[in-house]
């Protein structure tokens, strides 16, 4: 059983699904318990079932009783395995499989600032489990420094792409058409990409700041993602384009389930992030497709992008330094940024496909039960 607040557009999602996906090639019953989201069909798809649960709570009496809950549906479900994907449901979830003694898995999706020490006591679940999954070698290096006993019990299991749907030569029909003419993209205008959901950290204000300072003054962006209700930060980038007179330049196209059409129309793809990236999906995804993608020099980026072969990296939050990147990026040749393209997805399908990101899962699954565990 898999654990996480809901099934939205974020990375640790589609890595719950992928899992589930695995787990029932595999022969195996995969359960998801959440509180819904719009990932949900694809998780039915992927052969999941979906457990309605409350999750999306941080309240210390509804993580109480959610345990309560989780313990209650292992024992109905016969579960061997509850496995955590984020802060608040991993509390739930250890309680429960304390409770049950089942195995209890964590995968650490994120950085976990620690600036108080309440957030540092809040993180240490994700280190508490009989396994725990780093999504990139970052992650891991994070969580060996921060908790010296982790031991053998610390799996590094990057996120993946799959290179057969992210693939450019399978994106057909009018799929890419229908995108430009409803994103209203000029015709011979360089398109730069943002993917990511809106929220200040995913550097969207950084971007728009360097789209005004390039000397390609005719490139669009294109911000790709929700806002997830945050309504006041989509007014925020709207009046700073504004500001800066580059708001005719601007697309902001929200949730986009065909991503890979999406990339088609991408020149480059852009990762501003200003804090470390655990992993960087859209980063592989891009690549996948053949884009050059520029991104800030730290976190997961370092490792999934070969800088001056396979894209670009810039220092984080610095504009000119992202302006500057992406000019030298759109002077390059049509015939280099092609090689580029293809040499980038073939290093992403090689070392980042999902189908090794599952095995791996497996893998670590049918060890821990095996295992009497630690402590």
């Amino acid at each position: 059983m898999q654990v996480l607040p809901k099934l939205d557009t974020g990375g640790a999602e589609r890595v719950a699904v992928e899992i589930a996906e695995a787990l029932t090639g595999a022969g195996h019953r995969a359960l998801i318990a959440c509180d819904g989201g719009v990932l949900t069909q694809a998780a039915l798809r992927a052969g999941a079932e979906i457990l309605p649960l409350p999750l999306d709570t941080k309240s210390p009496v509804a993580i109480r009783r959610n345990a309560d809950r989780l313990a209650r549906m292992i024992k109905i479900q016969n579960v061997d395995i509850i496995h955590a994907h984020s802060r608040a449901p991993a509390w739930s979830a250890f309680w429960a499989a304390r409770r049950t003694g089942k195995k209890f898995v964590t995968t650490y999706h994120g950085s976990y600032k620690e600036n108080l020490p309440f957030k540092r006591r809040y993180n240490e679940i994700m280190a508490a489990g009989d396994g725990v999954i780093a999504v990139s070698a970052f992650i891991g290096e994070r969580i060996r420094a921060r908790h010296a006993d982790i031991g053998d019990r610390l799996t590094v299991i990057p996120g993946g792409v799959d290179p057969v749907k992210f693939d450019p030569a399978a994106v057909l029909g009018d799929r890419v058409g229908r995108l430009a003419q409803s994103w209203r993209l000029p015709l011979g205008a360089p398109t730069i990409m943002l993917p990511g959901r809106l929220t200040s950290w995913k550097g969207q204000m950084n971007m728009i700041t360097a789209l005004a300072s390039m000397r390609h003054g005719e490139a669009v962006l294109v911000l790709v993602g929700s806002d997830q209700g945050r309504e006041n930060y989509t007014k925020t980038l709207i009046a700073h384009a504004q500001s800066l007179g580059v708001a005719d330049r601007l697309r902001l196209v929200g949730h986009v389930e065909d991503m890979p059409a999406a990339m088609m129309l991408a020149d480059i793809v852009v990762n501003a992030s200003t804090d470390p990236e655990a992993f960087g999906r859209t980063i592989v995804e891009a690549q996948a497709m053949a884009r050059i993608v520029i991104a800030a020099d730290h976190g997961g980026a370092r490792e999934t992008i070969r800088d001056g072969e396979t894209g670009l990296l810039f220092p984080p939050g610095d504009d000119q330094a992202l302006a500057a990147a992406i000019d030298k990026a759109l002077d390059l040749s049509l015939d280099v940024r092609i090689a580029w393209g293809r040499h980038a997805r073939a290093v992403v399908s090689e070392d980042y496909s999902v189908a090794a990101m599952q095995v791996a899962m497996l893998d670590v699954y049918a060890g821990l039960l095996n295992f009497r565990g630690h402590g």
